[in-house]
């Protein structure tokens, strides 16, 4: 017995063609949240890793304590805290603040990770030249450690940045106008879900093959120097 599958069961081409222009609107709040996350991230991570590594107790055991938390809870768990939880509080976010608030402070605690790998990475040699030739710790660490941990980190900041716009699509749960939420429109309209999630499925595989493409190109680069 041969099964034959009849697709346009499975997929409306045409009401996906005709959907497209308005599900793709909601790709500026996709990156909007994805970058905006991402530069957030980056400046808390920073100042993450350091405490993370600092020798003071008061700095390092609660940065321990934020990265584990925030990498142990799920992120629609933290979208629901901050934007239906604070209200309670008498603090009302946006729907965009509240994603980006909380992609930010999910992905800063990955990025100190990171970031701590990479510092960690460079040889106590490099230290040792820096104070050398008199330069003081900070000195040392801003002019000649952070430039090679940066070339280190650089591959997986930008694989935190390709999941970072996967995992935007959540903040469709809190009324974000993004690809998922827009698909969700048109698809409540219908009555065709299938056809519009895959449609989002499909943007958001070309924007990650994108992303994947660029973090080769950097990968290749950085690896000329190494």
């Amino acid at each position: 017995m041969v099964l034959s599958l009849d697709w346009k069961h499975f997929i409306n081409l045409n009401l996906a063609i005709e959907s497209f222009p308005f599900v793709i609107q909601g790709i500026g709040y996709t990156f909007l949240i994805s970058l905006v996350s991402m530069g957030v991230g980056l400046f808390i991570g920073f100042f993450l890793c350091l405490a993370r590594r600092s020798s003071t107790k008061f700095l390092r055991l609660p940065a321990r304590l934020y990265i584990s938390f925030m990498r142990g809870i799920p992120m629609l768990a933290l979208l629901f805290i901050l934007y239906f939880g604070l209200p309670v509080f008498g603090i009302q976010l946006t729907a965009i603040s509240s994603a980006i608030i909380g992609f930010s402070m999910n992905c800063a605690a990955y990025i100190a990770e990171v970031q701590r790998a990479s510092l960690n990475s460079v040889s106590k040699g490099q230290w040792d030249a820096g104070y050398a030739i008199g330069l003081s710790t900070w000195q040392t660490l801003y002019g000649i450690i952070i430039p090679q941990a940066a070339r280190i980190a650089i591959p997986s900041l930008l694989n935190i940045f390709l999941d970072l716009v996967k995992a935007s699509s959540l903040a469709a749960v809190i009324s974000v106008p993004e690809l998922l939420f827009n698909a969700q429109i048109v698809a409540g309209r219908t009555y065709d879900s299938i056809t519009l999630y895959l449609l989002v499925a499909l943007i958001y595989w070309v924007i990650c093959i994108v992303i994947s493409t660029l973090t080769e190109i950097v990968e290749k680069r950085l690896s000329q120097y190494q």
